[in-house]
């Protein structure tokens, strides 16, 4: 018996662009939104490409586990530094909640 085939015939080396390979590359797909009068670029994370990390969501101000899928959002003018991880539920509500997000006195500012 021979061992089963994964790919369909032919699928070798597509010779995609790197952009293609990137968004693969984190199990998701990137798009672009506007918010605040900004351009976003927004790429979904998959949870297998978060084992071990673990982030501060900006909406809610609570940790993202390791291993949890979510959103990663920042200015399209922006660079690298201006990423910031996000719940997709909190990213989606984005436009309901407060600017502010209230912290206690001794809490870490990230």
């Amino acid at each position: 018996m021979s061992p089963r085939r994964n790919r369909p015939k032919g699928a070798g080396s597509s010779g995609g662009s790197a952009a293609e390979d990137r968004s693969g590359r984190y199990g998701g797909w990137q798009s672009t939104e506007s918010w605040q009068g900004e351009e976003w670029s927004v790429r979904h994370v998959a949870g297998a490409s978060a084992e071990g990390k673990t982030y501060r969501c900006p909406g809610c101000d609570q940790m993202i586990p390791s291993g949890v899928p979510h959103v990663v959002a920042w200015p399209e003018h922006a660079g690298v530094d201006d990423r910031r991880h996000w719940h997709k539920a909190c990213w989606n509500a984005k436009d309901r909640r407060t600017l502010r997000v209230q912290r206690s006195r001794n809490a870490p500012r990230f």
